[in-house]
């Protein structure tokens, strides 16, 4: 069998990488973090001709080798460790036809580091509308490689780059110039005294501060004729080589591309003014905004009704099939009541993953982030603390980690501190399910009262994100400067498969990532609600019989359940809490959901669903929803009404409620006095604003 060829996929932010890895791979993908880091790691598999298979590895953006953040830091160890099991056996670089110049940097700089490289020229589909042509052959004699033009919106040229992996042993590996000549003698040292080892790899080690090898930096200080260069100087002589490599390119380009800007249509700078206008970008994203929650529930209440009746008649139908008993009721009200939590969230949380990869596919998610710009300085923020608080829609955690492009400290670390208070994905389930429950039908202007809540909790959510991190600003006194830079890109229509991929990926993640903790608490919910100490709880039917002689056969079974209930273990923890919560409305049901969410917000339906179902003894075929709307009171008040609804919206609009999202701060952060801060301080504002919420609307 042949080997399997490590492949890495490297290039520029905004190249189109991303639909180059999900054209190789498709669904044969996976994402995690790379060890000891948190920095995504994508990898996926990709069949090439003869049955060889390739191993690809989509590293993160990097605009060169000279790396200024820890993602580009992972693309350089990499390509410097040889002994990496995922070292590249051929390093694919992806371009942009329009970008190309600024692109072909970080290709010589590989070059340098004789890796067998590929050039992949993307979006050659925008060739005839921008005006450009290209020399093929004569750019593949002056850079020394082969070039795949391709164009993973029309398909094109996926097959010849298959071909040019498969093939990667006739590749060159000269490098297209000689950087060295920067300055002639400082190189000529250091291939005299590390005659063994690759004369840019060692320059990388210098002026990365990275180790390969036997060899770190230390090491090369060490030799006299190298301490010479102090830090400025190496500063300088990273800009001359920068310098020399453009001037190569330059060259190379005036004959290899031409460019006719006479014939470029080029709309963007008309769609920009609109766009990016200081009113009508705003009004225009408010918009989107808004039909973007109101498409989400409209879209998703089909077939989140499906799925949630679908469950609950398997569950009737497995306990009128199977015999009476523990495995029984397990099944019924711990097993398929937690999976039916878990499952009856995955239409309105793919159709905002479904939003979000659009905007961003599009290419309007960078005018958002510019445009935000704006406003986030005068909050002690960075402009680009936008996209954090803008991926922390769908989660939190990746949100955080986005933070790390933040250069300056105190913005990065006051955006780590608010990211949470934006609605994630995993808020979502509760809103949901709350908002249909205390919410009237009817609509505003066309929109119905539902959206436009939900709307309003991710405003308010961001808002206070916003006023934190101006109250952080003045608190915390750390003395940093930032300047906001953002490339945009052109304008795209949205890719399918890109789409489609980018939303199968994060429901998958949300399904098997907060299923698995959903379905184990599920469980261990139904044990410790079908069982507990004491008289109360192990002789309930005679007790409950003595006292309710009058009622019927099904009235007392419903009485004994919950009765049962109530004096079980979970009950008994129920119970403890219920004071602390009830100003705020909730009875002791509901704060056993807010102690199991603190291991993830969307476990607190999933919570609720077990306990209703091992609580009920009636028709077991009542949604979760149906459930939930018939809870009372022991005065016969019901338990959800609109004061109760909105405190608990409130609570879990501000309250951390994430023991993953502290994980990842403190990991950040490399101290656990932030996300202890972080829990205290949110926890106070959830509770307060909760508190007074139902005070005031009760």
């Amino acid at each position: 069998m042949p080997k399997q060829i490590n492949v890495a996929l490297i290039g520029n932010p905004n190249t189109g990488k991303t639909s180059v890895f999900n054209a190789l791979t498709g669904l044969n993908q996976k994402v995690g973090n790379y060890p000891g880091i948190t920095v995504d790691k994508k990898e996926g598999i990709c069949k090439l001709p003869r049955g060889v298979k390739a191993h690809i590895i989509d590293l993160p953006g990097t605009y060169s080798l000279n790396a200024s953040s820890l993602d580009e830091n992972v693309v350089i160890e990499l390509l410097l460790n040889k002994n990496d099991k995922d070292f590249p056996d051929v390093a694919v670089v992806v371009s942009d036809v329009e970008n190309l110049k600024r692109n072909l940097l970080l290709y010589t700089q590989i070059k340098d580091l004789e890796i067998p490289t590929i050039l992949v020229i993307n979006m050659s589909d925008r060739m005839e509308y921008k005006g450009i042509q290209l020399d093929i052959p004569y750019l593949e004699k002056e850079l020394l490689t082969k070039i795949a033009l391709i164009s993973t919106r029309k398909n094109k040229g996926i097959d010849q780059l298959k071909a040019l992996i498969a093939n990667y042993k006739e590749l060159s590996i000269t490098p297209c110039l000689n950087a060295s000549e920067i300055d002639n003698t400082y190189f000529d040292k250091l291939r005299k005294a590390f005659p063994n080892q690759l004369l840019y790899k060692l320059w990388l080690v210098i002026t990365q501060d990275v180790n390969f090898g036997k060899i770190d930096r230390n090491q090369i200080d060490a030799i006299d004729s190298f301490k010479t260069k102090s830090k400025a100087d190496l500063k300088r002589l990273q800009q001359k080589e920068t310098i020399k490599r453009y001037q190569f390119i330059n060259n190379t380009l005036k004959k290899g591309q031409t460019i006719d800007l006479s014939s470029a249509k080029d709309l963007r700078i008309k769609l920009d003014r609109i766009l990016t206008h200081k009113v009508w970008g705003y009004l225009i994203f408010f918009t989107i905004l808004i039909l973007m929650f109101q498409a989400v529930y409209d879209w998703a209440t089909y077939p989140t009704d499906f799925i949630d009746e679908s469950f609950a008649s398997l569950a009737d139908w497995v306990k009128d099939t199977l015999p009476d008993g523990a495995f029984t009721n397990l099944l019924a009200e711990g097993i398929i009541a937690g999976i039916g939590g878990i499952m009856v969230f995955i239409p309105p949380i793919a159709f905002l993953f479904l939003f979000i990869a659009l905007l961003e596919e599009s290419g309007y998610m960078s005018r958002v982030v510019f445009l935000m710009d704006r406003i986030m300085r005068r909050f002690g923020l960075s402009g680009k603390s936008v996209v954090p608080l803008i991926s922390g829609n769908a989660c939190a955690i990746p949100a955080v980690m986005a933070a790390r492009n933040i250069e300056s400290w105190k913005e990065r670390l006051i955006t780590i501190l608010v990211t949470p208070f934006t609605t994630c994905s995993a808020r979502l389930p509760v809103y949901v399910i709350i908002i249909g429950l205390v919410i009237p039908e009817g609509s505003f202007l066309g929109l119905s009262y539902k959206a436009l809540t939900l709307m309003a909790l991710y405003i308010i959510g961001f808002l206070t994100a916003i006023f934190s991190a101006y109250i952080l600003n003045k608190i915390l006194k750390i003395k940093s400067k930032s300047y906001f830079v953002i490339e945009m890109p052109s304008y795209k229509i949205p890719l399918f498969k890109n789409v489609a991929l980018t939303v199968i990926e994060k429901t998958k993640t949300f399904v098997f990532e907060a299923g698995k903790i959903i379905l184990a608490i599920s469980i261990v919910l139904w044990f410790l609600a079908s069982y507990g100490p004491g008289e109360q709880f192990n002789n309930a039917e005679t007790i409950v019989r003595t006292e309710n002689a009058s009622l019927s056969e099904v009235d007392l079974d419903d009485k004994i359940a919950a009765h049962k209930l109530e004096h079980s273990y979970i009950g008994i923890i129920g119970k403890a809490i219920e004071p602390a919560i009830k100003p705020l409305g909730y009875d002791w049901k509901i704060g056993i959901g807010l102690v199991t969410s603190f291991a993830a917000r969307e476990v607190f339906v999933g919570t609720l669903a077990t306990i209703y179902s091992v609580g009920s003894a009636g028709d077991n075929e009542d949604t979760i929803k149906s459930k939930m709307a018939a809870e009372v009171h022991r005065n016969g008040e019901k338990v959800f009404t609109l004061a109760s609804g909105i405190s608990l919206l409130l609570f879990y609009a501000f309250a951390m409620q994430c023991m993953s999202t502290l994980a990842i701060v403190k990991r950040e952060t490399n101290s656990w006095k932030w996300p202890m801060l972080q829990l205290a301080s949110m926890t106070i504002i959830a509770y307060l604003a909760a508190l007074i919420a139902f005070q005031f609307l009760k």
